[in-house]
C-alpha cells in the first residue's frame, strides 16, 4: 500500500497537543511562548497584553494573558475552561487544548486530551514531580495519548542546575514505567524566558536533546492512528436532489478507521449487507483513498438500505455488535453515579439508552490503587463500569480504536454530558 502510505504521511502535518500540569507550573505562559517565538500573533496583540502586565505593575510581559481569555481566568490567574488554540510553523500546524490544573476541573483535561496526539506535562522545577503531576500522567495514560512530553519548567528559577533536572527525569521516568506510555521526552525549558522552547536554550549547555518545538514539529504521529481496521461510522445520507445531481446517494461521515478505497468490498453493520464502493467524494471531487481522520462521502454501487448510525467496515475484519459493555468511566456531574442509572449513551454517529449494571471499582489516580468497596463514581472520579445498552453498538477496545472505543453519557432529563467512556471490551 505504498501509494495510501505517501499520501497518510503527507497529510498527517497537524498535531494536536494537550497541555496538563498543576496550577502555576506556567502551562498558559509556555503557551503564550510558543504563539510569541512561532511569529502566530499580532502585534496588536502583544501591545495589548505589554500595556496589561504595565498597568498590573509586572517588571515583565505576562504571555500567559494571551491564552487566559476569560476575565475570571485573568483575574484569578488560572485556566478554568479548555482553551483550543490554533498556531503553525513551516514544518506543521498545531491545535492545542490548553487545560486545567485543578482537580476540581479533571473532566475538562479528559475532554481537552481525548483527541490529543501529544500530551504536554509541565512541572516546575522547584517543585518537582507532585500529585497532580503524576494525576494529569495517568489520566493520558489512560486517555492512550500516544506520545507525552514532560516540560520541567522554571528552569531559570534554579539556576539552570542539571542535578535538578536529572532528579526530576529519574523521578518521572520510573513512575512511567507504571503507566502506558509508549513514547516519552523529558524537556527542561523556561517558558518565561523562553529557553528550549523554540530556540535551544545557552544556558544549558548540559542538555544536548531537542527544543520543545523542535520536537513539537518532528514527533511521527502518522502512525498512530488505525490503518488497518476500516471503520466508517455514517453521520449523515447525503441526497442533493438536484437536476445536476438527481440520482446522487452518498454516506457522509469520518473515516475512524482503515483506508478507503473504490473497489473495495464492504458490510454494512448492524444489518450485514454488502457492496463494493463505488467512489469516494471530498468536497466536490472524487478522490482515490481516504483515511482517519478524514471527513468524507461514500457511494456504493448496490442500493442497500444504509441510515445515520450505521457503520460501514470490512466484511473479514468487522466490529462485533454489543450490548454489554465494559468501561472506563470519568464521572462528571455534580449528583453521583450508581449501579441502576438509566442514561443515554451516545456512540460514534449512534445513540441508545443504557443502564448502569455494576461499578466494579474506582480508580485512584494518583496511587493506580483499586477501590473494590465503592458503591457509586462521585464528580471527577475515575471507575469500571459494566453497562448494558438498548441496541448494540458497533465498537472496538479503545486500545485499538479511539474513536470507535469512546463514548459519552448523557442525562436524559437535562441533556448534559454527564460522563466519558472509554471501553475495555464488549460482549
Amino acid at each position: 500500500m505504498p501509494d495510501a502510505t505517501e499520501s497518510i504521511t503527507a497529510n498527517m502535518d497537524m498535531l494536536r497537543f494537550a497541555t496538563a500540569g498543576s496550577v502555576d507550573d506556567g502551562k498558559s505562559t509556555l503557551i503564550g511562548r510558543l504563539l510569541l517565538d512561532s511569529k502566530s500573533i499580532f502585534e496588536d496583540q502583544l501591545e495589548a497584553v505589554e500595556a496589561t502586565s504595565a498597568s498590573k505593575g509586572y517588571d515583565y510581559t505576562d504571555l500567559a494573558l494571551l491564552t487566559d481569555g476569560l476575565r475570571s481566568e485573568r483575574e484569578q490567574g488560572i485556566t478554568i475552561d479548555v482553551a483550543y488554540r490554533y498556531f503553525a510553523t513551516p514544518a506543521r500546524k498545531f491545535i492545542i487544548a490548553d487545560t486545567p490544573g485543578h482537580v476540581q476541573y479533571t473532566r475538562n483535561m479528559v475532554t481537552g486530551a481525548s483527541t490529543a496526539d501529544l500530551g504536554l506535562v509541565l512541572v516546575d522545577a522547584r517543585q518537582g514531580l507532585t500529585e497532580q503531576s503524576r494525576r494529569h500522567a495517568v489520566i493520558l495514560s489512560l486517555l492512550r495519548v500516544p506520545h507525552l512530553v514532560l516540560a520541567v519548567n522554571k528552569m531559570d528559577l534554579v539556576d539552570f542546575s542539571q542535578e535538578v533536572y536529572d532528579k526530576i527525569h529519574a523521578e518521572f521516568t520510573t513512575f512511567a514505567t507504571k503507566l502506558n506510555i509508549p513514547d516519552l521526552e523529558v524537556i527542561p525549558i523556561s517558558a518565561l524566558a523562553g529557553d528550549n522552547v523554540v530556540n535551544r536554550s545557552e544556558n544549558m549547555d548540559w542538555y544536548s536533546g531537542p527544543t520543545l518545538m523542535h520536537h513539537l514539529e518532528n514527533v511521527h504521529v502518522a502512525s498512530d492512528r488505525d490503518l488497518v481496521d476500516v471503520r466508517f461510522p455514517v453521520q449523515y445520507v447525503v441526497r442533493p436532489k438536484s437536476d445536476e445531481h438527481h440520482d446522487y446517494r452518498g454516506y457522509g461521515g469520518m473515516v475512524a478507521g482503515g483506508v478507503l478505497k473504490p473497489g473495495d468490498e464492504v458490510v454494512v453493520l448492524p444489518s450485514g449487507m454488502t457492496s463494493k464502493i463505488a467512489g469516494i467524494d471530498l468536497f466536490d471531487q472524487e478522490i482515490a483513498e481516504a483515511f482517519p481522520p478524514m471527513s468524507v462521502t461514500v457511494r456504493l454501487e448496490d442500493d442497500v438500505d444504509v441510515s445515520r448510525g450505521d457503520m460501514i467496515a470490512r466484511p473479514s475484519n468487522a466490529p462485533k455488535p454489543s450490548q454489554d459493555i465494559d468501561a472506563m468511566i470519568c464521572w462528571m456531574a455534580d449528583a453521583p453515579l450508581k449501579p441502576r442509572q438509566k442514561l443515554a449513551i451516545k456512540h460514534t454517529t449512534r445513540s441508545a439508552r443504557t443502564l448502569v449494571k455494576d461499578i466494579q471499582y474506582r480508580l485512584d489516580v494518583n496511587t493506580l490503587h483499586r477501590d473494590q468497596e465503592t458503591k457509586e463514581l462521585g464528580r471527577n472520579e475515575i471507575g469500571r463500569v459494566q453497562l448494558r445498552t438498548t441496541v448494540p453498538l458497533l465498537c472496538d477496545p479503545y486500545s485499538k480504536n479511539r474513536t470507535t472505543g469512546s463514548f459519552i453519557l448523557i442525562d436524559e432529563a437535562t441533556g448534559i454530558t454527564v460522563g466519558a467512556g472509554m471501553i475495555n471490551s464488549g460482549a
